[in-house]
């Protein structure tokens, strides 16, 4: 596969190469995966495949077609510096930060360092404008070395998104090293099977989706003023 700026584009289930060869279509959901893994391979950007993988899929059964798109960090780790402290992206970052904020749906998954999500990851969303994802639908997930860090998707990552007013999907995927292992977790169904039941559930909340409209606000929808809910309650 060509990597070409920090991003790989696919369509459905099926790689294309580059990010101009998706054939996804007017209709097609755009559904981005953030990848923060270091090393290459990389069990977090696998289990990124996969998630992204199962949620085409199950979109594909109701013919939703989905244009995925990764997202691999570490290739923009010199840019997401510079960014940092002179406030300017270079074009390949600004390509990555565009696709993030444009997608229809978001899945991202973390290395777990220190007991939360790496420092890659938290500095990539720091470049996110606070009501950016405002709305948009997320799949959490991470790995690590032991499933003693499994709360660290529910201590560090999704306190993060709330903050940023996307909508997390309840059910996370977290991925130990023993995972991975052919006779691991036998008894829950294993991580393929996890993974199929995040990506079942995440297709379902993005099948709701007009391509392209999300974090657009209903104009019928008003804020109430806070004197007047007082007053109502007279």
């Amino acid at each position: 596969m060509e990597r070409t700026s920090g991003t790989e584009r696919t369509s459905g289930t099926g790689r294309t190469g580059g990010v101009t060869g998706a054939s996804g279509g007017g209709g097609a959901l755009r559904l981005v995966a953030v990848s923060a893994g270091l090393s290459s391979p990389s069990s977090t950007r696998l289990l990124a495949d996969r998630l992204a993988e199962a949620t085409s899929r199950e979109l594909a059964v109701e013919d939703r077609k989905a244009e995925v798109e990764i997202v691999e960090l570490r290739d923009l780790a010199v840019e997401i510096a510079n960014h940092l402290v002179t406030g300017f992206p270079a074009p390949a970052l600004s390509a990555a930060l565009e696709a993030v904020t444009g997608a229809d749906g978001l899945i991202v998954v973390s290395p777990v360092f220190a007991g939360s999500y790496s420092g890659l990851f938290k500095s990539f969303f720091d470049l996110i404008e606070p009501d950016a994802l405002t709305g948009t639908p997320v799949l959490l997930a991470a790995t690590g070395g032991t499933a003693r860090h499994s709360l660290v998707v529910e201590h560090a990552m999704r306190p993060l998104f709330s903050y940023l007013h996307a909508l997390t999907l309840p059910t996370a995927v977290f991925a130990a090293t023993d995972d991975w292992g052919a006779g691991a977790d036998a008894y829950a169904g294993g991580l393929p099977a996890r993974i199929d039941r995040a990506g079942g559930e995440f297709a379902g909340l993005l099948r709701g989706l007009t391509p392209s409209t999300n974090g657009d606000a209903d104009e019928s929808d008003e804020v109430v003023p806070f004197e007047q809910l007082l007053a109502n309650l007279e």
